[in-house]
């Protein structure tokens, strides 16, 4: 198991992420300004749906409407932590959840309005759809390894022409420390969800985006804002792609209207290297990692995203794991330093143990 690096600038979240949320320019780069799309691909951006305007629709989660759900009990008077931890050059664990179905919904952005998002590939929770809510979630079924899982997570349905292509089997989705001091790091709250990325944003915006791992990957063929030209067509060839998550929360609200805002990213403490939680959002979790491949090569100028191109990927993740299960891996693995599998197992640390057993839930 390979932990990716943390590529996280010092820049705090601020206006920069609200005006990404609406389409204004955040990062840029001069780098990867690729506008060497296919046709196929141009031709998604017309998209209509999921614009990421804010919440103006009551939920079962929301009753008002208002986009902004709190947190019960609300988390306050923490401080972001700036020690410095013993040495530890892994501290995750893996949740393995395989494609349950496609739908263009999306109960976070367009709660309760079936149909009227671009079309979403969903994993984990089976009954994942427009009305989801944590009530109808929680301890519902799911295609993740750990039965307590029963989280939605979800991304853009990717075609090649008009075929839709599905990842095969588990993916993996790492949940691992975004700040240097690991043993801060606290479970999610039970309903927190938001939206990673934005599906209007540039290739310079997806490229400088703080989650941004290595982009569009296949073959030899690495950092790619869009999709390359091609790929090499060998069965152990297939397109990936790597997005981290922003992991420190404000301690308030389980979403807000851009639902964005209330998460962000690490930065860098003055002065070192080490990562931090901003003040704003002083509290340390878990920082979720897709790590998705599409079985898709050969010549790639008709692939394209439900949303519109390459750099228009993003992704949605709503909390509802059973607690106890959450905090005994997150815990086990990330508080304490180990490079977990799904079970909460080191391959490297045997004599630690594993959190779950053979059938992937709490003895």
């Amino acid at each position: 198991m390979r932990s990716s690096p943390q590529r996280l600038p010092a820049l705090l979240l601020g206006t920069a992420l609200i005006a990404g949320v609406l389409g204004i320019g955040t990062i840029a780069s001069a780098a990867d300004t690729d506008d060497s799309t296919p046709p196929a691909a141009v031709a998604a951006d017309a998209h209509s749906g999921h614009v990421m305007a804010a919440s103006t629709q009551a939920s079962g989660d929301d009753a008002d409407g208002d986009g902004y759900i709190p947190a019960v009990p609300q988390v306050t008077g923490v401080t972001p932590s700036t020690a410095t931890p013993p040495p530890a050059y892994h501290h995750e664990f893996q949740a393995g959840c395989a494609v349950t179905h496609t739908a263009p919904d999306d109960p976070i952005v367009y709660p309760g309005q079936f149909g009227k998002s671009h079309d979403h590939t969903f994993m984990g929770n089976t009954s994942t759809d427009a009305a989801s809510t944590t009530g109808s979630l929680y301890g519902g079924n799911t295609t993740c390894k750990a039965p307590a899982d029963a989280s939605a997570y979800w991304m853009p349905s990717l075609y090649k022409g008009d075929q839709k292509i599905l990842p095969v089997g588990p993916q993996v989705i790492y949940y691992k420390a975004g700040v240097t001091d690991y043993r801060s790091v606290r479970p999610f709250p039970k309903g927190l969800r938001f939206v990673v990325g934005n599906p209007m944003q540039s290739a310079q915006e997806f490229r400088g985006h703080k989650g941004f791992v290595e982009g569009w990957e296949c073959g030899d063929s690495f950092f790619n804002t869009d999709f390359p030209a091609s790929c090499p067509i060998r069965p152990d060839v297939q397109l990936n792609l790597r997005m981290q998550a922003p992991s420190c929360w404000n301690g308030l609200y389980l979403d807000t209207p851009d639902h964005q805002s209330h998460m962000a990213y690490p930065v860098v403490k003055p002065g070192t290297n080490d990562n931090m939680c901003p003040a704003s959002h002083p509290v340390a979790l878990p920082m979720i990692e897709f790590k998705m491949a599409w079985p898709v090569n050969g010549d790639m100028s008709q692939v394209r995203l439900a949303s519109g191109r390459g750099y228009s990927f993003h992704y949605d993740f709503f909390n509802a794991w059973e607690e106890r299960t959450l905090k005994a891996l997150v815990d086990h693995c990330i508080v304490g330093g180990l490079q977990c599998d799904t079970r909460g197992f080191d391959l490297y640390r045997p004599e630690r143990g594993a959190v779950l057993n053979a059938d992937h839930r709490l003895p």
